[in-house]
């Protein structure tokens, strides 16, 4: 009985080749995302955030943070509370990519930026970019304030605690160092990582 060439298996070892290569990123840089939404369905709206982060050609979600609800920070009284979350990728993007990707997602939740530090469905914040340092007027990396937000580095620390924030250490220490009062892991809300 002769067998068909289109069905023969597939060799083993091309078929560990293919799954441990990520054929869609060639030579990706590591990236850490911080999500806030304090308007409308903010659960929702964070995991549409991770969906969209990982729907864009030349981006992969590695990791999702528990969310994490938090006291308003800055900005008028009276707002409602933060879910906030971190989000840790691989990307082909250079940084000013990346920052316009971040900005399109949250137009598409109807960002509006009426008030400084104001209520918001979403902000999309770079964190840090693969070790860069830089500092033009577009984009700041890392994120000049993220050392001194425990809504960020508390995240970011489950997501990824083996992490440093670039000129400013190990973010388990700078986690230390910060005041984390108003700032309460949910373990009740899920964000899912994409598939």
């Amino acid at each position: 009985m002769s067998s068909d060439p289109t069905t023969s298996p597939v060799p083993l070892d091309v078929e560990h080749t293919v799954d441990s290569a990520d054929s869609t990123l060639h030579n990706p840089q590591r990236a850490v995302i911080a999500l806030g939404s304090n308007l409308g369905n903010r659960l929702e709206t964070l995991q549409g955030a991770v969906d969209a982060l990982e729907d864009t050609p030349g981006v992969r979600v590695t990791a999702v943070s528990p969310v994490y609800e938090t006291e308003a920070v800055g900005g008028p009284a009276g707002q409602p509370s933060y879910f906030n979350a971190v989000v840790v990728l691989r990307t082909t993007l250079g940084p000013g990519s990346l920052l316009e990707r971040a900005n399109a997602v949250e137009d598409a939740f109807s960002r509006t930026r009426e008030v400084r530090w104001g209520p918001r469905t979403l902000d999309v914040d770079i964190v840090a970019y693969d070790g860069v340092v830089s500092d033009t007027a577009e984009l700041t990396l890392p994120h000049p304030r993220a050392h001194e937000r425990a809504f960020v580095l508390a995240p970011w620390n489950d997501a990824e605690p083996e992490a440093e924030l670039p000129g400013r250490g190990p973010v388990a220490a700078l986690l230390k160092e910060v005041d984390t009062e108003g700032v309460r892991r949910r373990d009740d809300l899920d964000l899912r990582l994409p598939e």
